[in-house]
């Protein structure tokens, strides 16, 4: 039984660099924890409890991700830095291809920033869904 090697999604660098910042959050949106990564956004990490036991267990959520996603054309770490940087602009949406509503982020702000908020809870599904394409 031949083994098909495990497509890298996300990165353990990007995961550490954004665990830097992850009393708010930010590397369990990137890992695919959305509900977990709004508790750490409200909660400072549990308080910064959290935030540390999490240098522990971003190895085991970078597999799970790289697991869970799906590789291809679009790259995972790209399309996550533009979102955070560039997010209200809605180039992370033009990286993907969906013009239309790059567009409307673009004009309205990321739609008054709930648009670039349901884009941290959804980013790596948005990803994938254009990589199986």
């Amino acid at each position: 039984m031949a083994m098909t090697a495990l497509r890298d999604t996300h990165s353990k660098t990007m995961g550490y660099i954004l665990w830097i910042f992850g009393f708010m959050g930010s590397h369990r949106f990137y890992y695919g924890k959305p509900k977990t990564g709004t508790l750490w956004f409200f909660s400072l990490g549990l308080l910064g409890v959290g935030w540390l036991v999490d240098l522990f267990l971003i190895p085991g959520m970078d597999e799970a991700a790289d697991k869970r996603f799906t590789a291809g054309r679009y790259d995972f770490n790209a399309a996550w830095i533009l979102l955070t940087f560039l997010g209200f602009l809605g180039v992370h949406r033009f990286y993907l291809g969906k013009w239309a509503s790059g567009v409307v982020w673009l004009l309205t702000g990321g739609l008054f920033g709930l648009g670039v908020l349901y884009d941290y809870w959804t980013l790596n599904t948005q990803v994938s869904e254009v990589n199986c394409v």
